[in-house]
């Protein structure tokens, strides 16, 4: 199949063959689209340019999301690459590890809070307002959520709080850009072991329960998203937007077993 053929797709927030942008990335690829890739810093540029490879891309470009400036030159610097593009993959979220334990409102703080949101939420808000004039007609644009936002996760706390305001930040982008004939979406995935799984205290426990729980019992693999996230950024999916995709084989409509 040949989804995205010819569509160029930004995508944001690789760490390693174990991040859910790099399952992305392979179903992306295996659709034939091209691709670009953003790391979080410089220090692991080395490394994602040998995932990149694997893509047949050498556009791997860093960004501080946590940065202004840094959100705008990153894009300036796509678009010497770019003058266009087809959509993005918003893959990033962060929360010191201390605030994934403990009683809620006890551990919580100021700075807790808001760099889980500014990391987490505002960062694709961010990464759009800077890039929304690189975008084609029919550009399609993803993030990525979890059941967290609406039910009460253990040990999830604040991250909770943020992928809510992302859910919400969805539905009011997609709003805005509709009238641009672009899609904005997101996909709430089952809980998957990445590098920011390992941060959850009893994330095995988590897992657990969402496998007997689950209207299928499989496990969520990388592959499920990844499938999901091209379907959404094809052209397949025009009829779609402002809206939050479960790939949890049912455990967002499970009952108590």
């Amino acid at each position: 199949m040949e989804l995205l053929k010819n569509k160029k797709i930004l995508i944001t927030g690789i760490f390693n063959k174990k991040s859910i942008a790099f399952d992305i990335a392979k179903s992306m690829y295996s659709q034939k689209a091209r691709l670009a890739f953003v790391c979080q810093n410089e220090k692991i540029t080395s490394r994602v340019k040998k995932l990149a490879e694997s893509f047949k891309s050498n556009i791997v470009l860093s960004c501080d999301f946590s940065n202004d400036v840094n959100i705008k030159n990153m894009c300036l610097n796509l678009s010497k690459i770019w003058k266009k593009f087809d959509g993005l993959v918003h893959s990033v979220a962060y929360c010191p590890k201390k605030f994934f334990d403990g009683d809620f409102i006890d551990n919580i703080t100021r700075d807790g809070f808001n760099i889980s949101h500014e990391i987490s939420c505002y960062s694709f808000l961010g990464l759009v307002k800077e890039c929304r004039k690189m975008l084609n007609n029919h550009s399609s644009l993803l993030t990525l959520s979890y059941l967290g936002s609406k039910r009460v996760v253990p040990n999830y706390n604040v991250m909770g709080l943020a992928k809510a305001s992302l859910e919400a930040n969805v539905r009011y982008m997609a709003y805005t850009l509709g009238k641009h004939n672009i899609r904005v979406n997101a996909i709430s995935p089952g809980p998957i072991k990445t590098i920011s799984s390992y941060s959850i205290k009893n994330f095995n426990k988590i897992q657990k329960h969402h496998r007997s729980s689950a209207l299928i019992k499989n496990s969520i693999t990388g592959e499920n998203i990844g499938n999901v996230a091209s379907f959404l950024l094809s052209n397949l999916s025009i009829g779609i937007t402002g809206s939050v995709i479960y790939v949890d084989n049912g455990f967002n409509v499970s009952s108590i077993r």
